[in-house]
């Protein structure tokens, strides 16, 4: 990272423009890669990683950030043909969750594009960049990445046209898909590539997916075995078969040491999925953020207004990746993993001070995080009994005996990380897991340093609010959620307004709740109503459920069946159902007053309109 003083070059981005790659010499390209998002040349945005791998691998690459669809597709056209292949991805989010809300509304903005405009990219841009690519230059290997490619691999749900969709690969004509967090098979296919090996010999580099007609044999690898899905066909016919597969797909997402290939037909056609890589190394994840980024978006932008998912997070730390909570409605460990890797402390203390170093830079490092703020350097105690386990979660419905939740080495960089001169706060923004902070025994508390982290975080890391997410009250709905039980937020409400009182502070929990999730009923949202009010809350941070795929909860949303037990399960489905169950989080509203009262004389429950309704 330059310092405050230093003015950036337009070649210390990677080119977007023919112009921009002749200046830095390049006549021709080794990949050009196309995203559904601008252009931020920072670690937290999946196209600048991808890219500055393919430029770290001594490569030429250029970026089409949101081309346009819908002219004469010369965006498409003017980088001409690349010598290896094109890259596409939809960018960080899903378009569809990216694009509408659970209503299936249009949102207003788009916090990936400059200005917050809607309307720069087109739904399921996986789909039609690499349609476009393969119309305009049929023998150039396409190969498809990202959130929305991830986590379409397979056969999936599809809430906003309510169906099922066959892969994503055989949608968008692809010739390869990386799934997950793709730095390590792309540099394994860049390896592959530049020694000569002709890409449609690439049937064998973990964690990739791609098509073969139905009858074609899979190449053999050592050790590896074959699990074939129920197909397309007989999941549009039978609810319970797509239900029956996502238990082998999460079960096997969630390996140590992954060694399963997919298959899955559909038509005359099948996807095979290789298993992924493991979890990537201290070593590996550094190299990723040691990348010479310039931490800003490209200067393309500049008269069109800032990039609001950008602003957000331009002074933020990410210290890891995975989470092994394996929340049923969440797609973190579908995509990024089930184990946690780390960054090195130096790492992280190098990025922090490049941090200060940004022009705008006044002092608040705004998170230092991950998915879950608090599983940096988490793993087995003893990782042989992790090569055996395949459970989706590592803390539900208890916490597992061989994890080791030390939380001590994440309090000595948060100190230290507070000390760089410049830093004035360094705030924990991400989510905290906090059943994993709550313990009876005092030698445990001590061993882990649970309260000491509690105590740090509430002292130093929090901007008067802190965010927390138990997700419901009723237990039989969190035990669908794969949450623990709401008794332990009243413990952990009790450390955290103890701790407050001690120092003389008044700072607030936020609570996270989900509304019609799969197992939540109306009475049960009342329930949940009642028992927030009675903690003095004026709920805020709330959301309906949406589905999205490659989930547990999704799974249940779509065929009506637990994929673990087949069970049939209950969960709201029309926008009325949805938004009844909504409007429980909102009792103190006067339009929703006469409702509830009639819904809960409906139920014959007096306790609840009682608590929800007096004064």
């Amino acid at each position: 990272m330059k310092s405050k003083e230093t003015q950036y070059k337009i070649t210390d981005w990677l080119p977007t423009t023919v112009k921009e790659a002749q200046l830095r010499g390049w006549n021709e390209l080794d990949v050009v890669l196309f995203s559904g998002d601008a252009y931020v040349d920072h670690p937290a945005f999946g196209t600048a990683v991808i890219g500055r791998i393919i430029e770290a691998e001594g490569l030429r690459v250029a970026i089409v950030p949101q081309p346009n669809w819908r002219d004469d597709l010369r965006d498409f056209k003017k980088f001409g043909r690349p010598r290896l292949f094109f890259a596409v991805t939809a960018g960080v989010m899903d378009s569809m969750v990216n694009h509408y809300t659970v209503r299936k509304r249009l949102r207003h903005n788009d916090a990936y594009t400059p200005g917050g405009v809607r309307g720069f990219r087109p739904d399921y841009p996986t789909i039609v960049y690499s349609k476009i690519l393969k119309d305009l230059f049929p023998d150039v290997p396409v190969v498809i990445g990202g959130v929305e490619a991830s986590l379409r691999r397979l056969v999936h749900y599809d809430y906003w046209q309510y169906r099922l969709r066959q892969s994503i690969l055989i949608d968008s004509e692809a010739d390869l898909l990386i799934y997950g967090m793709g730095e390590q098979p792309l540099r394994e296919l860049l390896r592959l590539l530049k020694k000569g090996v002709p890409f449609r010999s690439l049937k064998t580099l973990r964690q990739t997916a791609f098509v073969l007609n139905a009858t074609q044999p899979l190449t053999k690898v050592k050790k590896w075995t074959t699990l074939e899905l129920a197909s397309f066909e007989t999941c549009v016919k039978d609810k319970k078969a797509f239900a029956r597969n996502f238990k082998f797909i999460e079960k096997e997402s969630n390996a140590l040491e992954p060694a399963t290939i997919l298959v899955q037909k559909t038509g005359d056609k099948k996807v095979v999925v290789n298993p992924p890589f493991p979890v990537m190394s201290e070593k590996e994840i550094d190299y990723i953020y040691d990348l010479p980024y310039t931490r800003l978006p490209h200067p393309r932008y500049k008269k069109r207004g800032p990039i609001p998912a950008y602003e957000m997070i331009r002074h933020s730390i990410n210290m890891h990746r995975g989470c092994f909570g394996g929340c049923s409605f969440c797609t973190i460990s579908a995509h990024q993993g089930k184990f946690i890797a780390s960054r090195s402390k130096e790492s992280i203390l190098k990025e922090a001070q490049a941090i200060t170093q940004m022009p705008d830079f006044k002092g608040y490092i705004s998170d230092i995080g991950g998915p879950s703020a608090n599983m940096y350097k988490m793993q087995g105690t003893d990782l042989e009994i992790c090569k055996q386990c395949k459970r989706a979660s590592c803390i539900f419905p208890s916490i597992c005996f061989n994890l080791n939740i030390d939380h001590r080495p994440m309090i000595e960089i948060y100190q230290e990380v507070s000390k760089i001169p410049g830093v004035k706060k360094a705030f924990v923004s991400s989510g905290i897991r906090y059943d994993l902070l709550i313990t009876d025994q005092k030698e445990r508390d001590e061993k882990f340093g649970l309260s000491a982290y509690l105590e740090q975080i509430v002292l130093h890391h929090v901007s008067g609010r802190l965010k927390v997410a138990p997700e419901h009250t009723s237990d039989h709905v969190l035990r669908i959620m794969r949450k623990p039980s709401f008794k332990l937020f009243y413990r952990f409400k009790k450390k955290f307004d103890e701790i407050n009182r001690k120092n003389g502070l008044k700072q607030q929990l936020i609570p996270y709740f989900i509304s019609s999730h799969p197992g939540s009923t109306l009475e049960d949202m009342a329930e949940l109503a009642a028992i927030t009010k009675e903690l003095g809350f004026h709920l805020e941070q709330v959301q309906d459920f949406t589905p999205t795929p490659m989930t547990v909860a999704t799974v249940i949303y779509y065929s009506g069946y637990h994929p673990y037990t087949l069970q049939k399960v209950y969960t709201a489905h029309t926008i009325e159902e949805k938004t009844d169950q909504n409007r429980f989080f909102f009792w103190y509203k006067k339009e929703n007053r006469g409702w509830i009262k009639k819904q809960l004389s409906r139920f014959k429950r007096q306790d609840l309109i009682e608590k929800l309704l007096k004064k």
